[in-house]
């Protein structure tokens, strides 16, 4: 057997670690940082080829750049897609992989449960360039079978939803869509990139808000499209390319850094959420608990079929209203309060004045967010810190 063909049985971990290195001539361990924006040619010739891609090579990094190709093969790896872009944030991946997949005329179906910047895109941003927008009750598999058109692109959804972690059935959504000739994009930031893989399941396009696990320490922004390469080669790229919403290289070497852990980590924080999430069932002060790893959930059954573990989020109500929420938030001392996540700190926030603060009370009491709804994104802390720190904050 080739030593190639030895490298390609290689499980996930090992693939993140080693694949998809480019090395200068020094032949460092670390992979080198390339901060460039430009690249020299030998001479006019091969400029000239480079431009016309003749010939391959570097021209500037608004358009790639070695870190970002680096990347980029370590997140195909971990995805199990044949190309990926990557952008300057999660929601320019968001945005930009919608946007490309639609145009005057066309008509996207997406879920009610997104996070508030996603529904701003769908809601105020795509409907002035003549795209039609539907939004639907997000695992209610008949609305969006209902909202079908003749000229529907895309279902866009993430799945567990944020803030309350409802599990949408990627593979019977899945098929409703290649029923009917529409593209399926899913935001899977929730679920982290190790412990689903929405593609497996029928997704076209998968993004990512890399700024979470992928870098896993709250340093850089950065976002990421993986699909195929016919899309991400073909059609992506030359929309990134002219509209510059690129990922600096040194946030690329960060998050390079970040996926030689990232299986470790998330093994850790999903261990502490399942802790948490059986640790505050049994609190009196608590009205309710949600996580997608628990018996309980409305939809363990799918949980368990296309997730690896529960996840690293929990999303709980405590009793009383928005005073006892913030009550509990403010006594907290290890915890701390951020609309972040995905941070190797154990971090919480109030989505209703937060993150999802521009949703109506309707749209609110619709999604079941509440004034005493909370959302926990489990840390790398001892869990038995964390949880002394809920016990003595709850009371």
């Amino acid at each position: 057997m080739s030593k190639n063909k030895s490298k390609d049985k290689n499980r996930i971990q090992t693939k993140l670690i080693h694949s998809g290195s480019l090395r200068s001539q020094n032949n460092e361990t670390s992979e080198a940082i390339y901060l460039t924006s430009g690249y020299i040619y030998n001479s006019a010739e091969e400029a000239e080829a480079r431009f016309k891609g003749e010939s391959d090579g570097y021209i500037y990094s608004r358009y790639s750049n070695p870190n970002l190709t680096m990347l980029e093969k370590k997140l195909c790896e971990m995805e199990g897609a044949e190309s990926a872009r990557l952008t300057s944030s999660g929601m320019a991946a968001v945005f930009w992989a919608l946007f490309t997949n639609l145009q005057s005329g066309d008509h996207i179906v997406a879920a009610d449960a997104l996070f508030g910047s996603c529904l701003s895109i769908l809601r105020d941003i795509l409907p002035n360039y003549g795209i039609e927008v539907t939004i639907v009750r997000a695992s209610k598999m008949e609305d969006w079978e209902k909202s079908i058109k003749k000229n529907t692109k895309v279902f866009f959804f993430e799945t567990p939803t944020n803030p309350m972690l409802e599990i949408i059935d990627i593979w019977k959504l899945s098929q409703i869509a290649k029923e009917n000739n529409i593209k399926v994009i899913i935001d899977n930031v929730f679920a982290t990139p190790l412990r689903q893989r929405p593609m497996e399941f029928g997704a076209d396009i998968v993004i990512y808000s890399a700024t979470k696990h992928i870098d896993g320490q709250g340093r850089c922004l950065g976002g990421v499209i993986l699909g195929d390469a016919e899309f991400i080669e073909n059609k992506l790229h030359d929309y990134l390319k002219h509209t510059g919403p690129a990922l600096s290289p040194f946030n690329a070497w960060i998050m390079m850094k970040g996926l030689e852990t990232l299986s470790l980590r998330t093994d850790r924080q999903i261990d502490s959420a399942k802790k948490v999430a059986d640790y505050l069932v049994d609190l009196e002060n608590i009205n309710g608990v949600i996580y997608p790893g628990h018996k309980s959930h409305p939809e363990y059954g799918i949980a368990q079929k296309q997730m690896s573990g529960g996840g690293p989020i929990v999303t709980f109500k405590v009793n009383g209203g928005k005073k006892e929420a913030f009550d509990f938030l403010n006594k907290l001392a290890l915890i701390k309060i951020s609309n972040n996540l995905g941070d190797a700190r154990t971090l919480i926030t109030h989505p209703k004045t937060t993150t999802h603060r521009n949703l109506s009370e309707a749209e609110c009491m619709n999604l079941g967010i509440t004034d005493s709804t909370l959302r926990m994104s489990l840390g790398l802390e001892d869990i038995d810190d964390i949880i002394a720190d809920i016990d003595k904050s709850i009371r």
